[in-house]
């Protein structure tokens, strides 16, 4: 078995692991590549069917491509699509103008809080990977949230032998991470392989493209030529250049992304 069809093996048994042991679950799907190869991932365990919704927590701030993406997805892939929003946050002002923590704890965080309290989802699968950054390594497959949805990161549990908690206690629920031990390079190779669409802002324009994607105003472009999947990958097997460095930095210091983590960020 070769080492992308290893990891497609190992991701398809946490999907159904998860889906075995919770009655309620849902996947988050970003519209990113990670969390849209997790989707194609999730169609494969279940022989083409999506059986569990899919949760967009929509901050009103992404890219309109990223919206036509969804939109255009929904439809070829059936899927039964939930998109949520903190709705008093947005109504109030709350947006990247004010501090980072402050605007993904609201339009994020809360509203994600808000989508579990209002659908009592039990498990939800995430499309993170350890290697995208530093704190993301402290992560456990199946990564238990306390009644106020807190990552407790001193407390994680043990994972020996592809042993997993997949049981909760009556006022938790799991983070499910089946491409945990992905990285960046395996997913653009698999993206190849499988040929699974992404959203067009990944490949480069005008020598400049976007690695990692998210809300409009707090992502920025670096400067690439590669702007077809081949390109991408051979690109990435020679930079230096850290995949979140388009982030807004205020957010993605370890400290602070630690800290967002702990509250219950994705």
């Amino acid at each position: 078995m070769d080492h992308l069809s290893d990891l497609e093996s190992r991701s398809i048994y946490i999907i159904r692991e998860a889906y075995h042991q919770f009655q309620k679950v849902a996947a988050l799907w970003s519209i990113g590549k990670d969390s849209t190869t997790l989707l194609w991932l999730i169609r494969k365990a279940f022989f083409g069917k999506m059986p569990f919704p899919v949760v967009h927590i929509d901050t009103s701030y992404k890219f309109k491509e990223i919206y036509k993406f969804r939109d255009e997805y929904t439809k070829k892939w059936d899927l039964d699509l939930i998109v949520h929003r903190n709705e008093d946050a947005i109504s109030s002002g709350m947006g990247p103008k004010k501090s980072k923590l402050e605007c993904c704890t609201e339009l994020k965080t809360n509203a994600l809080k808000g989508a579990i309290d209002k659908y009592g989802f039990r498990a939800l699968y995430l499309g993170i990977r350890r290697d995208e950054h530093g704190i993301r390594a402290k992560e456990r497959v199946f990564s238990p949230r306390d009644q106020d949805f807190e990552w407790d990161y001193k407390n994680q549990p043990p994972e020996l032998w592809d042993q997993y908690k997949s049981k909760t206690e009556a006022e938790e629920h799991i983070r499910v991470h089946p491409l945990l031990g992905w990285t960046e390079l395996d997913i653009w190779k698999y993206i190849k392989k499988e040929n699974i669409p992404v959203v067009g802002l990944y490949f480069a324009k005008n020598g400049r493209r976007y690695r990692s994607i998210g809300c409009e105003p707090c992502v920025n472009t670096i400067p690439s030529d590669a702007d077809t999947v081949d390109k991408v990958i051979e690109e990435l097997k020679t930079t230096t250049i850290s995949e979140r460095s388009g982030r807004a930095q205020d957010k993605e210091s370890d400290y602070m992304m630690q800290k967002l983590r702990a509250l219950g960020y994705m």
